[in-house]
């Protein structure tokens, strides 16, 4: 049974860095894994796509033949291909087993009102692939309350929507460290707690378009994401590996795939680590890493990868000065057969 990850979010969330990032990861560890691009806008991906929804529509085409905007035709061109889902059928089947990253477009109406993506995605589950949705949001949101808000609906939107397994995730917090300092702990954040904490500091944000409405509606948005309870969040940043090996043990549980069978008897370090759940980030340790104490954590990790630069270097000296070497020099070998060896009693007539 495959599994795949489908990658939503908004433009600039990071869905195609991630993709790509996720397909290293995977490849090192040993995990067999394809890209598929669904966003047919995306003309420069920056990842090896095995399928294409491109060769199927483009953007571009829909945009000149149909005149409609860009968002229009995003909307167009995922209706396209569910009418033309044995395309992807087909081109999925050649995958066989592999873990499957499907890059979706950035239109949020696509996964909070639109019905095509959702019908697609049913339509691989019904192929038999085990779903879980992926939704980027970047870290920059929680710069303002009133964007923090904004994400948590978006967030709350989509999962009603989707009706999969779910993971919202907070993306580029290797980035957070450089705006204005929080309100509030990361884990505050993450976990989605008391939001009426919120309130005062909405009401200082919006302080120049205050209305005597606005009180009342920020309290009743806020109850609202509150009594559905859904929302939570995961952190990433994509070029660290602990980042990378704790965002995929919690995607693998929520998918069911760290259920399934061992990748194989020859399993990588990486292999076991991941299975096994070693190396998890608390949100606490996420917080002092990024931003308690970044600077400190980045210039110890730059010491140990200079260590490690040195004693790969070393490594490779040493194993160049034990290799034999194979260049003969005739002079080394003059004095041998000048001792007493015995006639063979073989004689060796020369031809003129």
């Amino acid at each position: 049974m495959p599994f795949a990850q489908l990658v939503i979010g908004p433009p600039g969330a990071g869905k195609s860095t991630y993709c790509n990032g996720m397909h290293q990861f995977l490849g090192a560890i040993g995990r067999k894994c394809s890209i598929v691009n669904l966003d047919p806008a995306n003309d420069k991906t920056s990842y090896p796509c095995a399928l294409d929804v491109r060769d199927l529509v483009t953007l571009e085409e829909i945009m000149s033949e149909d005149l409609l905007g860009p968002n229009g035709g995003i909307l167009y061109a995922l209706e396209e291909l569910e009418e033309n889902f044995d395309w992807l059928e087909e081109g999925l089947k050649d995958l066989g087993e592999d873990y499957v990253l499907f890059d979706c477009p950035g239109q949020v109406e696509l996964f909070t009102h639109h019905s095509s993506l959702r019908n697609i995605f049913f339509k691989l589950q019904k192929m038999g692939y085990r779903l879980i949705v992926i939704h980027l949001i970047d870290s920059y949101n929680l710069t303002l309350p009133s964007m923090y808000i904004s994400a948590l609906l978006l967030s709350l939107r989509a999962m009603l929507q989707m009706d999969l397994p779910h993971l919202n995730v907070l993306t580029k917090i290797d980035n957070l460290s450089n705006y204005s300092p929080l309100p509030f702990n990361l884990d505050y954040y993450t976990e989605v707690q008391d939001l009426s904490y919120l309130l005062p500091h909405l009401e200082a944000e919006s302080s120049r378009l205050s209305h005597e409405k606005f009180g009342p509606l920020n309290n009743a948005i806020i109850d609202l994401v509150e009594e559905f309870g859904l929302v939570s969040f995961e952190t990433l940043a994509v070029e660290d590996k602990k980042s990378m090996m704790n965002l995929l043990h919690v995607i693998d549980r929520a998918s069911g795939y760290v259920f399934g069978p061992a990748e194989g008897a020859n399993d990588s370090i990486w292999q076991v680590a991941v299975r096994e759940g070693l190396g998890q980030m608390d949100i606490r340790d996420v917080q002092e890493r990024w931003l308690d104490a970044k600077d400190t954590y980045d210039e110890h990790e730059l010491k140990q990868l200079e260590e490690e630069a040195k004693a790969a270097e070393k490594t490779a000296e040493d194993a160049s000065a034990q290799k034999p070497n194979m260049d003969f020099d005739d002079d080394e070998y003059d004095d041998l057969g000048r001792g007493s060896i015995p006639d063979g009693g073989v004689k060796v007539i020369r031809k003129s």
